[in-house]
């Protein structure tokens, strides 16, 4: 028994000391005492509540996938985060969609900051695409994934419209984003834009690192909805200068927030556990990659649709071919820089109040350059964008 306690005691002790370890080291450099980024990177006005939710859409079928016979709906485990003070009022609603072989919770660092500033954020598991699906991730569940957006559009909307239910009178129709990371950068991407599936409902598109070559000037052409591509240019997964950096050229108006020394799998929360690590895309390169090859772009070959869409099938697949990898910058110093950036985006677009809008496009286009150094930012305009053939 003595022995057993000592054990104990020990692995006590141990876990004691890691807890610390995680929490007090690489600790990343802090913004500028006083500056207007460290004031935006602090948790907004709101109290923030959540609660766990599991959305069935009872009208569309999961697919059959590897020993995973497929099912006659799509179940969806999520969590939805909203202000907890009822005089709230009417809130913008943003969807955000988790990366390929990854999960909703890798976004809760964003999810609660943005419901502290005032907006109720909902995310999901998908069925197909997250760690652990049936059958194993199968990539080609994309292409469903804007129709699980606007089911949870319309489910959040209805909650809004019930008195009683913790989201009542918090949502306004009128002001809906969708945001999220790799594939579901892509996923928000074709939500807002494609052409056959995207929900009208939705008033600002934002994609983090998310896959975006095979897209042309006549894809985004569409519909003007606002639009900002945030990436690192260290990404392996989804490399920033075929991905991220020809969207100005790509859609007029568009936004493009650049961290300079910024990895793809940096965006996500659970790796602020492996921020000793000099890039974290090395996970993300296993992880993907045992479902996704290197240089085989035949899983995207006719998956959005005819190319008179404007999708561009000789794009090709550049994932993880980058030998060693390069030194990243520390997770938890991007995440920071996420957080400001992205609220920022969204109260620009989804704002009520025009000082708020015109405030987050001043530190967007000019504050946070001179107070983030690895922060880079620019817009295009419709001149820019003028002489460039619809089809490229």
């Amino acid at each position: 028994m003595k022995l057993l306690l000592k054990v104990l005691a020990s692995l006590a002790l141990l876990l004691v000391v890691l807890a610390l370890y995680l929490t007090l080291s690489h600790q990343p450099e802090s913004f500028p005492a006083g500056s207007e980024s460290e004031a935006r990177l602090a948790a907004g006005p709101w109290s923030v509540a959540s609660f766990d939710e599991s959305f069935v859409d009872r009208d569309r079928p999961t697919q059959p996938n590897g020993d995973y016979p497929g099912d006659d709906q799509r179940l969806l485990e999520g969590n939805v985060w909203h202000p907890f003070e009822a005089e709230a009022g009417p809130r913008p609603l943003l969807v955000f969609s988790h990366g390929f072989t990854s999960g909703r919770r890798n976004g809760t660092y964003l999810a609660e900051h943005l419901a502290s500033h005032g907006f109720v954020v909902v995310a999901v598991d998908y069925p197909l695409t997250s760690m652990g699906a049936p059958g194993g991730a199968l990539v080609e569940d994309v292409i469903n994934q804007p129709g699980d957006i606007s089911f949870l559009i319309d489910t959040l909307l209805g909650y809004s419209a019930v008195s009683g239910h913790a989201l009542s009178g918090k949502i306004d129709a009128e002001r809906v984003g969708v945001l999220g990371i790799s594939l579901g950068g892509l996923t928000s991407t074709l939500a807002g834009f494609h052409p056959e599936w995207r929900d009208p409902r939705i008033a600002a598109v934002l994609s983090i690192a998310g896959p975006t070559n095979f897209f042309t000037r006549k894809f985004f052409g569409n519909v003007d909805v606002p639009f900002m591509m945030f990436a690192g240019d260290l990404d392996v997964l989804v490399p920033y200068a075929s991905n991220a950096a020809p969207v100005l050229g790509k859609k007029p108006g568009a936004e493009l927030a650049t961290v300079k020394g910024g990895s793809h799998t940096g965006f996500s929360g659970g790796t602020a556990l492996l921020r000793a690590m000099d890039n974290t895309d090395a996970l993300g390169c296993w992880s993907v990659g045992r479902y996704i090859e290197a240089d085989d772009a035949s899983q995207w070959e006719g998956l959005f649709g005819p190319k008179e869409l404007g999708i561009d099938y000789s794009a090709p697949n550049e994932l993880c071919i980058v030998d060693p990898l390069p030194k990243a910058m520390n997770v938890l110093r991007q995440q920071m820089i996420a957080r400001v950036v992205i609220t920022a985006f969204f109260e620009q677009h989804l704002a009520e109040d025009d000082l708020v809008s015109e405030a987050a496009a001043q530190f967007l286009g000019s504050t946070s350059l001179t107070e983030i150094p690895e922060l880079d930012y620019a817009k295009s305009t419709p001149r820019e964008t003028s002489g460039i053939p619809a089809d490229s």
